[in-house]
């Protein structure tokens, strides 16, 4: 039976049916360790007692009324990442994608209020923001944005970690209100920036009344031993965009202002129906309490640190190995070739990973991921890179 399916997606043969921690088993029985958590979502893992009892508590009360009536779960998660952050203003959406459409309009509206109609954004090359048209135009990616022309304009890209070079493209262009920038690209390969970078940004924006926006869509929530990979820099950003494992799995996304960015928006300056509603929002208290009780910050940090010594050590030296990056639970290996088959050599050795950049092999796997299973992940992976690299020198 041909699927009615749209071929938006290169799936991997394979179907799970159940999970436990960071272990799924597929309809024929076999187990597979998840080091993917379903791209940096599933950070509790899989059928996590608390945000399992959560979800089936709210659901069985009420899953959605609408932003137009008072939604004490909403009220609570804000107040909740508010303090974490330091920020102020909350605005809960559906994905990370909304969530960086909201801060590009916000952007926008508070450059609008201070006269600047024709606002740009300063964002980075070989980042990602997300797949609808704003946020295409402001993600740096040639092969991602094309045939979807024309896009919407004002963004001007530069290369990451080189603060010098959003200075002088802010000396080009009078009419920038904002930068935008990840604490630690994802899609882009994994790639950190650097403390000092981050400070000289935080400095500029400051200095000429930008808006510092960070996309923590996929490296907050704790991933990287932080609650937000920014926080490793010691800063606070004007803007902050969350999603994926806010929620464990269910469908979030969330913007934070601080500073001149917060009370921009007021009612009618942007909205959405599904975001926030009692039961997403119920989910995000859960993984939360669970991160915090658990202590699973300092466990991406420290079996994150393991994981990366430990490649490192099996990879070390083996021609084709270009560098093992990355922080906590957010960990690359970028080779010297394409490498996208390896994806499939390790789910038939029970093993989820992918590959970013056609090159960089990306490790996401749940927070609750121990020492042991973070060898076990090494186990099977290292004797995959060298088999493929011998297979192609």
């Amino acid at each position: 039976m041909t699927s009615p399916l749209a071929n938006i997606y290169a799936r991997l043969p394979v179907a799970f049916t159940h999970g436990q921690g960071v272990w799924l088993w597929d309809a024929q029985g076999r187990k597979y360790l998840d080091a993917l958590a379903g791209i940096g979502v599933s950070c509790l893992g899989h059928a996590h007692p608390r945000l399992v009892a959560a979800i089936s508590e709210q659901a069985a009360r009420v899953i959605h009324t609408s932003n137009i009536y008072e939604v004490p779960q909403q009220t609570e998660l804000a107040a909740r990442l508010a303090r974490l952050s330091g920020m102020r203003d909350v605005v809960f959406n559906n994905s990370g994608s909304e969530a960086n459409e909201a801060a590009i309009k916000l952007a926008r509206y508070y450059a609008y209020q201070r006269g600047n109609t024709h606002a740009h954004i300063i964002t980075m090359d070989s980042s990602w923001h997300g797949r609808t048209l704003a946020t295409l135009a402001a993600t740096g990616s040639d092969k991602a944005r094309k045939g979807f022309e024309p896009l919407p304009s004002g963004f001007i890209q530069v290369p990451y970690n080189d603060a010098a070079a959003i200075r002088a493209a802010g000396d080009a262009e009078p009419r920038v209100a904002a930068v935008l920038l990840e604490a630690l690209q994802g899609e882009g390969g994994i790639r950190p920036s650097d403390a000092a970078f981050l400070r000289d940004v935080r400095q500029l924006c400051t200095e000429r009344g930008w808006l510092l926006m960070i996309d923590e869509v996929q490296s907050g929530i704790g991933r990287t031993g932080k609650w937000f990979a920014h926080q490793w820099a010691d800063i606070v950003p004007d803007v902050m965009t969350l999603a994926k494992g806010l929620a464990g799995g269910v469908p979030i996304g969330a913007m934070l202002a601080a500073g001149p960015a917060a009370g921009v928006f007021t009612p009618g300056s942007h909205g959405t129906t599904f975001g926030g509603g009692p039961l997403v929002c119920a989910a995000g208290l859960a993984v939360l309490d669970a991160l915090e009780s658990e202590h699973l910050l300092d466990n991406a940090h420290a079996v994150g640190g393991h994981l990366k010594a430990r490649l490192a050590q099996e990879l070390a030296g083996l021609p084709g190995v270009a560098e093992v990056r990355g922080r906590g639970l957010m960990l690359g290996i970028e080779l010297t070739r394409p490498c996208g088959v390896l994806a499939l050599r390790a789910l038939e050795a029970g093993l989820l990973i992918n590959v970013t950049r056609d090159r960089v092999v990306r490790l996401l796997p749940p927070l609750v991921l121990s020492r042991a299973e973070a060898d076990q992940v090494v186990d099977i992976l290292a004797p995959l890179i060298r088999q493929f690299l011998a297979e192609h020198p």
